[in-house]
């Protein structure tokens, strides 16, 4: 049996404006982008992983008002887990990042379990890691 991860959703507060950072800032490209009762939900990825992606939505779409305002509010917190993402150059992605205008939540820095990584918050506060490998 082969079981791999196909798409993860990101729950974000403007799906246009999380759609810029994630596709110019990180570099993913927009696979699909569905609207369907007032809400949308857009696919990116990489080019060197077309079969994974990410799906961002807001809080509401899809789920009942006071599900959509539970999940509302623990994205104004920042406090749902990280995105984590893997680079081969994590000094030139934190450049670009930090020039885009992204939240800078820690500078690169090599872990004592391995890897070199860096982290920010997506526009909605979503806390993203991007990570290499020590070498």
């Amino acid at each position: 049996m082969t079981i791999s991860l196909q798409y993860t959703n990101i729950t974000v507060n403007d799906v246009d404006e999380s759609v810029s950072f994630y596709r110019d800032a990180l570099g993913l490209e927009v696979r699909n982008d569905v609207a369907s009762g007032g809400h949308r939900w857009v696919t990116l990825g990489s080019e060197e992983q077309p079969e994974l992606g990410i799906v961002l939505s807001e809080p509401h779409a899809g789920r009942s008002q006071a599900d959509g305002d539970t999940l509302q509010e623990l994205v104004t917190k920042g406090v749902l887990g990280p995105i984590v993402f893997w680079t081969d150059d994590l000094d030139a992605t934190f450049e670009t990042l930090r020039a885009a205008g992204a939240e800078v939540l820690q500078e690169p820095i090599d872990q004592p379990w391995g890897p070199r990584d860096a982290a920010f918050r997506d526009p909605s506060g979503n806390m993203i890691r991007i990570t290499q490998a020590s070498v």
